[in-house]
């Protein structure tokens, strides 16, 4: 028996707004995008960089917790697993998607939790996904939103 390991640790800050939707079957589900930077400096002592853009899917109570508190510029923590799925587009070509379903999320904005702190709703512990949050559902296939 062989073993495999499938974990992704990201931080990074969000893109853009979460996009949050419910699957046909009433499931929540967020995909967002996350920036992570690679900096070095290069041979010449210049600065270099690469920055490299993920789909992280959270699916129902992260979901929710994505929802109230991830928005553009979010610096977050996830950590999940890479899951690759396919799909055919309005012209019937298959497309291969590369996602991050988060298991954990850590929100880490500043700004965020101090306003948060400010109106009495502080929320930026760490989320964990439910133990059901493998994406078994049939409906799971459908296309990004992205």
């Amino acid at each position: 028996m062989s073993r495999t390991v499938n974990k992704v640790i990201l931080l990074g800050n969000i893109g853009r707004k979460p996009d949050v939707n419910y699957t046909p079957t009433g499931i929540k589900v967020a995909h967002m995008r996350l920036a992570t930077e690679d900096n070095w400096v290069d041979k010449d002592g210049s600065l270099q960089g690469h920055t490299d853009w993920h789909t992280v899917v959270a699916w129902r109570g992260l979901a929710d917790v994505v929802e109230r508190l991830v928005d553009r510029g979010t610096r977050i923590y996830v950590e999940g697993h890479i899951r690759t799925r396919t799909y055919d587009d309005k012209e019937g070509r298959k497309k291969y998607v590369v996602e991050i379903v988060a298991e954990q999320l850590l929100v880490l904005d500043a700004r965020k939790a101090d306003k948060d702190r400010a109106n009495g709703t502080e929320e930026h512990e760490i989320a964990d996904a439910d133990s059901g949050n493998e994406i078994d559902d049939p409906d799971s296939s459908a296309a990004p939103p992205f």
